[in-house]
């Protein structure tokens, strides 16, 4: 008696723990399509826009932020706007960015323009998250020295501890999407 109990726990455990991962596979690729056309779109590593959604919203189309974000990529109103004038669209509302496809195309559209924005540096990549994350004002402020063109340096100079945590998780999250997300 007591092993056939054993027997029906340890499925149910089992079960239990194939569910967890299978949701988990099924919350982090629900959204691959329009992360890819919209990576494809404007340039990206498909898996870099991903490690911002990822970390920005983890995967959820109706997040809202303090500040008035929204969706996937967290998108400002500004920054809707902007790729929305980009595309000539007509009668555009920041609520369409809820959207995932409409979300994921103006935030890689923002992103791919943040990762133009510092290409005379030996790494773009810390300089766009953190504008991403922080704002331009910040960047520029940190960019002092040798931190002007210095990845290293102006991380070093960073005097936002959160916006340094966001952009090592946005870069390790990256790193493991690569692996995984062609």
């Amino acid at each position: 008696m007591l092993r056939r109990r054993m027997m029906w726990l340890t499925l149910f455990v089992g079960l239990d723990i194939a569910a967890f991962f299978y949701w988990r596979w099924r919350h982090e690729h629900r959204f691959d399509a329009p992360i890819r056309a919209a990576a494809a779109r404007y340039g990206l590593p498909p898996a870099l826009v991903k490690a911002v959604v990822w970390r920005e919203s983890n995967f959820d189309p109706d997040a809202v932020g303090k500040a008035g974000e929204i969706g996937l990529m967290q998108l400002m109103d500004e920054a809707a706007h902007e790729w929305a004038g980009a595309m000539k669209l007509q009668q555009f509302g920041h609520e369409h960015v809820f959207d995932p496809g409409t979300n994921t195309l103006a935030g890689s559209f923002y992103l791919a323009k943040l990762l133009r924005r510092y290409t005379g540096t030996d790494d773009p990549l810390p300089y766009a998250l953190a504008d991403y994350n922080a704002g331009r004002g910040n960047v520029l402020r940190w960019m002092t020295g040798p931190a002007r063109t210095n990845s290293s340096a102006f991380l070093a100079q960073m005097t936002y501890p959160s916006t340094r945590a966001y952009i090592a998780a946005v870069t390790e999250r990256y790193a493991r999407f690569r692996g995984e997300f062609r």
